[in-house]
């Protein structure tokens, strides 16, 4: 893509949340839109906005911060009285489709609701929503 110097091919340094957001645009034609809360404990703030992407049929977000610096993917958002909740899937699971099985991973902390207090407050976050068009020919929204 020729946003990094030639010695990060075959490297094993880290991309973040924005270089992975512009490898989805330049690799896979899709746009991303990237949210930046500079406190985990604004993430509250952030709320509404992920409603709206999951309500919308948008797909996973990419969740990374510095501080917290484990990448994480989020699949949904939820309510509840004890304040908004996450559906977190850890990135670094793989053992495939013939692994764990839904029960499994969720005993085994790969995929888990996570509360937003859970989020280290000092670490900023920053949130890659995929922008997927819709097709000319795709009926939603016609009357």
């Amino acid at each position: 893509m020729g946003d990094k110097p030639p010695a990060f091919a075959g490297s094993r340094d880290w991309i973040g949340t924005v270089e992975a957001a512009l490898c989805v645009d330049h690799f896979f034609g899709v746009p991303c839109k990237i949210v930046h809360s500079p406190r985990g404990s604004g993430l509250a703030g952030q709320v509404g906005a992920l409603y709206a992407h999951f309500q919308g049929g948008g797909g996973p977000v990419m969740l990374g911060g510095d501080a917290d610096s484990s990448s994480k993917g989020l699949l949904g958002v939820c309510s509840v009285p004890a304040g908004p909740h996450l559906l977190v899937l850890d990135p670094h699971y793989y053992q495939g489709a013939r692994g764990l099985g839904r029960e499994g991973m969720q005993a085994a902390g790969w995929v888990r609701w996570q509360g937003l207090a859970s989020f280290d407050p000092a670490s900023f976050y920053n949130l890659c929503l995929p922008q997927f068009r819709r097709d000319a020919g795709d009926s939603a929204g016609e009357n």
